[in-house]
């Protein structure tokens, strides 16, 4: 996840509510040409999704997201950093946004239903992030200073999208409220509309959220799978760790990094991945 953006570097206009990308109609034509190759079973593995996620009502921290979001949107609106629709940089995120949508349902069937959504803030951060219910956002530092090729970005896409689809933000939650049994007994004692009321209270917390090495693991492996599915080339996964660690050296420490460390054990675990999709990514690209 990310932290709060900064001032923009530059000002970008804002877009109107008339021309708003329509995540449904993206979904139904990115959708149709996937159509074509029938889904197979995952080819990277990760564990079962954690059962203290089901404390928090996964319905509250969609609903979290959603308003988590317009609020940065908002900030970033009136700071004239939100990307209008005709620049250049949004609608490449959309585009590949529109390739990994439609692999995202079979890790998590609620996705079908999210009302998908990607911007780009105007900010020196090199940050992007996935709020759960599918509320996507870049930074315009991670596009400009790492200079990411498109396979690059849809590494960070892919791995942001698959935080969401495995609901380690829901989960991350209801650990910090308890563990075992006492998140049984939390549940019987405060109800579950109190327990939702706790997810509602902590939407400001996500954008700040803190993943355990485990979630990061799973989500650069399903994120990795998303990618290659959409027909993008699961090595940009190496080359993108690589410059986030470069880039980390260079300027002593990254917002990124903060949540998502890098390292040669985070590589090496890619780099042997690799081999599981790379079967995918050929087929996508024919």
């Amino acid at each position: 996840m990310c932290t709060r953006c900064d001032r923009p570097v530059f000002a970008l206009a804002a877009p109107s509510a008339a021309s708003a990308w329509n995540p449904r109609r993206a979904f139904l034509l990115a959708a149709a040409g996937a159509v074509l190759a029938k889904p197979a079973l995952a080819q990277v593995e990760v564990g079962k999704p954690s059962v203290a996620r089901n404390i928090v009502p996964v319905e509250q921290i969609e609903a979290a997201g959603v308003q988590q979001y317009g609020q940065l949107l908002e900030q970033a609106r009136a700071k004239g950093a939100l990307a209008g629709e005709s620049n250049p940089q949004l609608q490449r995120l959309r585009t590949i946004a529109r390739r990994l949508v439609p692999f995202a349902t079979p890790w998590n069937s609620r996705a079908r239903d999210w009302k998908w959504e990607v911007n780009l803030i105007g900010s020196k951060q090199i940050n992007a992030f996935c709020m759960p219910g599918g509320k996507i956002a870049f930074f315009t530092g991670i596009l400009d200073q790492l200079k990411l090729t498109d396979d690059e970005v849809a590494m960070v896409m892919g791995h942001e999208m698959a935080h969401a689809l495995r609901e380690h933000a829901r989960a991350r939650m209801a650990k910090s409220a308890g563990t075992g049994a006492a998140l049984s007994i939390g549940a019987q004692l405060l109800g579950w509309g109190q327990v939702g009321d706790l997810a509602a209270r902590a939407g400001t917390q996500l954008i700040t959220l803190k993943f355990s090495r485990s979630d990061e693991s799973e989500a650069d492996l399903v994120g990795l799978e998303l990618a290659a599915r959409a027909g993008y080339d699961p090595q940009a996964s190496v080359s993108l760790w690589k410059k986030m660690a470069t880039a980390s050296k260079n300027q002593g420490g990254l917002s990124f990094l903060s949540t998502h460390p890098s390292g040669p054990d985070r590589i090496a675990k890619l780099e042997s991945n690799l081999p599981k999709v790379e079967k995918l990514y050929r087929e996508a690209k024919k």
